[in-house]
């Protein structure tokens, strides 16, 4: 199971951060900030993988993003990484090469297509075309919407 899951820039900004475990707002700012720097302490070319307390730590960078997932110490590290570069392909897929812009400027968005990909911690659907369908679908229902509350306000009722 996932712990954590933490989007930060180079410059050690935190992006996006999606928790599957209660804790508080005290432990989650020294877990980000651990994070931060020990990811970004280390050299480009070593492991993504390192241990940290009871958990292992899984990162990639992805252009100016690392993507950071926790994961109990019994799971597959393979698979984590596998979890990060589907989000990223996902993602990439929706925004057409997504770029740091992209999370901050449309960050619900991206909280939204994670949500459709994992859900408390486990991977919900594993099929882009499926994830991608409903991201589309979110989208449409999103402008049908809008649309609708615009010609009520317009026209009254």
């Amino acid at each position: 199971m996932m712990r954590f899951l933490l989007l930060f820039s180079r410059q050690g900004k935190l992006r996006l951060q999606k928790w599957y475990t209660p804790m508080s707002d005290r432990e989650k700012k020294k877990i980000i900030r651990d994070m931060t720097t020990a990811v970004l302490a280390r050299q480009p070319r070593t492991c993504n993988f390192l241990h940290w307390k009871d958990l292992k730590i899984i990162y990639k960078r992805y252009a100016s993003l690392y993507f950071c997932l926790a994961i109990e110490n019994h799971e597959n590290e393979l698979l984590a990484l596998e979890v990060i570069h589907r989000y990223v392909e996902l993602l990439d897929r929706y925004f057409g090469n997504v770029c740091e812009l992209d999370i901050i400027f449309n960050f619900e968005k991206a909280y939204f297509i994670l949500d459709e990909f994992l859900m408390g911690g486990e991977i919900q659907e594993t099929s882009k075309q499926i994830v991608n369908r409903s991201i589309e679908a979110s989208d449409m229902l999103q402008e049908d919407g809008s649309n609708d509350w615009y010609e009520v306000e317009l026209f009254g009722p």
